[in-house]
């Protein structure tokens, strides 16, 4: 199974050089941004934009505050799930990395000698995006947006195919749909218990934001209030 894109006439080679030959008419320091970015920064910026959503999930409040933050803490599960999953796909493939196979591609990032297919960048960020999406569809949509760059970057860094990324979007998007239900059934009551109690409701709702939401009266609180005050004034 070694062999998925051995030859110069495969177009997914063709689509990586192509996309690699950007990097050596690229200026130097461009390139250096693209593997920082490749490499850290976009999996730091999905964290950052998980840990965005919940500040903002628990800072509204509402009856779906414990749904939304069980779905945010399905994220990050459903990547390091990806990615354990990946582990025994590398191994059955065995797809060697394209600069070991290909002459005269521009590595950024060297080092690299496990197996390509499939990326785990590509897979840990799809899944994250995705799992963002079930949560908070605006947030979701830059979430798979910043994976989609993801899986730009690892080809123009010479250390992926195209189809590796493709493959990792898929995985970590399969994992993060399929497994969805099934978390948010075990995750929810947890978050709702969570909710109601004195240590942890922080983590789902803000301080003075009630399930209802902010500034949402009980029906009825204030017609019981101003009749128990007719009575003391009678």
């Amino acid at each position: 199974m070694a062999g998925l894109a051995d030859t110069g006439s495969n177009p997914d080679v063709d689509l990586l050089y192509d996309i690699n030959g950007l990097a050596k008419d690229a200026p130097h320091w461009f390139d250096r941004v693209v593997e920082f970015v490749g490499e850290y920064g976009l999996l730091v910026a999905m964290v950052l934009l998980v840990v965005w959503c919940w500040w903002s999930v628990r800072r509204k409040g509402g009856e779906e505050a414990a749904s939304s933050v069980a779905a945010l803490v399905w994220t990050p599960l459903a990547a390091a799930i990806a990615v354990l999953v990946n582990v025994p796909i590398r191994g059955f493939v065995e797809r060697p990395r394209p600069f070991l196979v290909h002459q005269g591609l521009d590595v950024l990032v060297s080092g690299k000698t496990d197996y390509s297919f499939v990326s785990d960048h590509a897979t840990i960020t799809m899944a994250m995006g995705v799992g963002l999406f079930v949560a908070n569809r605006r947030f979701g949509l830059v979430g798979i947006g910043l994976a989609l760059l993801e899986g730009f970057c690892r080809v123009y860094m010479g250390v992926h195919y195209p189809t590796d990324v493709v493959g990792g979007f898929a995985l970590g998007t399969a994992v993060a749909l399929l497994l969805s239900p099934l978390a948010m059934a075990l995750l929810t009551p947890v978050l709702k218990a969570v909710e109601t109690s004195a240590w942890g409701a922080w983590f789902v709702r803000a301080r003075g934001r009630s399930a209802l939401g902010e500034g949402t009266m009980i029906p009825g609180a204030r017609k019981d209030v101003e009749s128990e005050e007719r009575d003391l004034a009678a």
